[in-house]
């Protein structure tokens, strides 16, 4: 009788699961299918092929991916970039334009899935929030600005982003007021939806209802432009054909859209990890996300990205598994297969405001305004990024934007300073010296700490300060408290045993405490500071487990009060 309760107990959870993954999946294609027309649009491509994105998208990571939620497929954050970037090589819209963003849509899961294979999850770490925040405000401005012509019913711009914006200042008198009227209706009408009922696809419901409209009014295509029938051909499963000097050409392209998705796709891993207290697989997940730009790329499609909005639409719509993104890829085939008649009278202007409503989301105003009021410096950074990835050729713009963030991260590095330790009154507790503090110090010893990695990059600033710490009056010995230093390279390991060579020099005992990393003990040994030390191979001789063994074994003696409380000598 008990087990018989179990089974139907787990065969009910079961239906139960099925269900809810099969509801998430229809809301998940309502939500997608305006997403990926429109994006196909961006990208200069037919509405089908952003199905037919998305279907690779979905079957790919639900092959390999782990996280249960992740919507993968076309996404609009990186369509700005390679699109630019391909229409200097081909016209947009032709044969060997098509093929080529097929090509690196197919490089581009080749990378994310060495990723995932070689656990470079780390990568995705390059990008800093200042600089990512940059980075999507000025893909948020492309966006708008390649959809602006639609919105106000004129002709699709083209060139750098001060051309586009000549181009619709020179067009501003044939403006069409019926196609801004409903373009305005529809960015209104997701608005709303999404801010009072985000449960319902707020775009499907505007794209739909201006379709319909336009239908039933019979409306004229001149005073409200639609897309137009556009062909609808069911994918083969087949490698795009491309020249070496095709491939060579895409490479730095490839490599780009790879960092950028694999930020992307670690955030949303990370957000939505799928169940409360489950880690998420990062490595994996990209195994999964490359193997939809692979299958994308077979498909004849263009790259894919994994979602944050989609993956937070499956996660508030109940979905608990990939039969989710299966159920919206199985809806979106069955609409690019059967509903090319309903699809092609969509008012332009409609697919307009679903990405104006998607810039607006990635143009992250609350951050930007966080950023400027805790870090200044930061801010600038930020602005610096959004106005390159504006006003430069959209790979140019990227690229700088990662390096400034590499160059970020590398400056912040080099200001790490040595500090000056305390000991607690009556503890065994060193702590960085704060005048407003109580501690404790000895004559002529230091007690220091750099807290960072050390590196090429701090070598020469950590090596200076410990000869201008040894070069003090009547100092006798130096102790670094090296807790925090899990990693040493052989330039800082070279820098650190000069600095020692140098106290030694000057009549100044140096000692270190706490190195707790393994690696770091490794680094030492094998780069010759032990041996400037003085120390044997393990925790010995100049090197201890704690700065109180240190100085208890090389003699130092009474303490001296100092801080707010400084009353004198101390036992």
């Amino acid at each position: 009788m008990g087990n018989s309760r179990l089974v139907f107990g787990a065969l009910r959870g079961a239906a139960l699961t099925w269900r809810a993954d099969l509801l998430a999946g229809l809301t998940l294609a309502a939500i997608a299918a305006p997403e990926q027309m429109a994006t196909a649009r961006l990208g200069g491509f037919a509405p089908s092929i952003g199905f037919y994105a998305f279907i690779a998208g979905a079957l790919g990571f639900a092959l390999l991916g782990a996280n249960r939620q992740m919507s993968v497929g076309a996404d609009s954050t990186i369509t700005p970039i390679f699109a630019a970037s391909l229409a200097l090589i081909a016209p947009v819209g032709g044969p060997q334009y098509a093929a080529l963003a097929a090509l690196l849509a197919l490089l581009v899961g080749l990378f994310m899935s060495g990723a995932g294979l070689f656990r470079a999850g780390w990568v995705a770490n390059l990008l800093s929030t200042p600089v990512l925040t940059g980075f999507l405000a000025g893909i948020a401005v492309h966006i708008a600005l390649s959809q602006l012509p639609a919105l106000l019913g004129l002709p699709a711009g083209s060139g750098d982003t001060l051309q586009r914006v000549a181009q619709i200042a020179a067009q501003i008198g044939e403006i069409k007021a019926l196609a801004l009227s409903v373009g305005l209706v529809c960015l209104v009408s997701i608005l709303v939806i999404e801010t009072y009922a985000p449960r319902l696809p707020g775009a499907l419901l505007a794209v739909g209802g201006a379709t319909l409209g336009a239908l039933l009014l019979k409306v004229d295509p001149s005073a409200l432009p639609v897309i137009g029938a556009f062909p609808v051909e069911w994918p083969q499963l087949a490698a795009p054909e491309a020249s070496v000097e095709q491939v060579f050409k895409l490479v730095g392209l490839a490599v780009i859209l790879t960092l950028v998705i694999m930020v992307q796709s670690a955030a949303t891993s990370r957000a939505y990890p799928g169940s409360s207290g489950e880690e998420p697989d990062i490595n994996r997940d990209f195994l999964g996300v490359g193997a939809g730009g692979v299958l994308a790329g077979l498909f004849g499609a263009f790259p894919v990205n994994a979602s944050p909005p989609r993956t937070a639409m499956v996660a508030a719509s109940g979905g608990k598994t990939q039969i989710s993104g299966l159920t919206a890829a199985l809806a979106l085939g069955l609409l690019a297969a059967f509903g090319e008649n309903f699809l092609s009278h969509a008012p332009e202007t409609s697919l307009a405001a679903t990405l104006l409503f998607v810039a607006g989301r990635i143009f992250r105003l609350g951050d930007m305004r966080d950023i400027c009021r805790r870090s200044r410096p930061e801010f600038l950074l930020m602005a610096i990024t959004t106005a390159a990835v504006v006003l430069l050729p959209v790979q140019t713009g990227v690229t700088l934007a990662i390096i400034l963030s590499l160059i970020h991260g590398a400056w912040a590095t080099t200001q790490t300073d040595l500090q000056t330790l305390e000991r607690l009154p009556g503890e065994t507790v060193w702590w960085p010296r704060n005048p407003l503090v109580e501690g404790e110090t000895l004559a002529g010893v230091a007690v220091v700490s750099f807290q960072a990695p050390l590196s090429f990059l701090n070598a020469d600033r950590c090596r200076l300060q410990l000869q201008r710490a040894a070069e003090q009056p009547q100092m006798r010995l130096i102790v670094l408290e090296a807790s925090a230093v899990v990693s040493i390279d052989y330039t800082a390991a070279r820098a650190l045993a000069a600095a020692i060579d140098h106290c030694h020099a000057r009549g100044c005992d140096f000692a270190i405490a706490r190195l707790e990393s393994v690696r770091a003990q490794a680094a030492m040994k094998t780069f010759g500071v032990l041996d400037a030390l003085g120390a044997t191979d393990s925790i010995g001789e100049r090197l201890f487990y704690s700065v109180d063994d240190a100085l208890r074994r090389l003699g130092a003696q009474a303490f001296v009060r100092t801080g707010a409380a400084a009353d004198g000598n101390v036992s």
